[in-house]
């Protein structure tokens, strides 16, 4: 589990759109896991199993919160965010960070699932609970989305 905690912590990023949000999903998630860790089928992907808690935990902090839109930040929040590479790769990446938090939920979801943390398709569609179908509809949009909203950016 311990492993997973940079993996977990980039999806919690994708989802709340905020460092301090991140860093409490994470809590979340770890601290649910651990109390269900008896339901985690032993030959089954622990990865998988921890972003469907992961997922849930949002939609339920979400939900708790009343409003979505107020636990996101501004869209250019964390614009120069990144530690790698000189200050145009953290430019380049305070871009992209900002261009997934202008895509709506679900694409945000699905693209940070298969592009970011590299899920099949069929275990994204798992963790989402969706058909494989409607993942690549969104994940088509969504990568169509951040391309052009890239492309403008350049």
């Amino acid at each position: 589990m311990l492993a997973l905690l940079p993996r977990l912590r980039r999806l919690a990023r994708a989802l709340a759109r905020d460092a301090a949000d991140a860093d409490d999903l994470c809590q979340i998630t770890v601290e649910k896991a651990l109390l269900a860790r008896g339901s985690w089928q032993p030959g089954t992907r622990l990865d998988s199993w921890m972003y469907r808690i992961m997922r849930n935990a949002w939609i339920d902090t979400a939900r708790a919160r009343g409003r979505a839109s107020e636990t996101f930040v501004d869209a250019e929040a964390g614009v120069g965010i990144g530690s790698d590479g000189g200050g145009e790769a953290r430019v380049a990446l305070g871009e992209v960070e900002a261009a997934m938090r202008r895509l709506p939920d679900e694409q945000r979801e699905a693209v940070a699932l298969v592009l970011v943390e590299g899920l099949a398709y069929k275990e994204a569609a798992e963790v989402l609970d969706i058909p494989m179908g409607t993942l690549t509809s969104r994940l088509v949009r969504g990568r169509q989305a951040l391309m052009l909203d890239l492309g403008e950016a350049a």
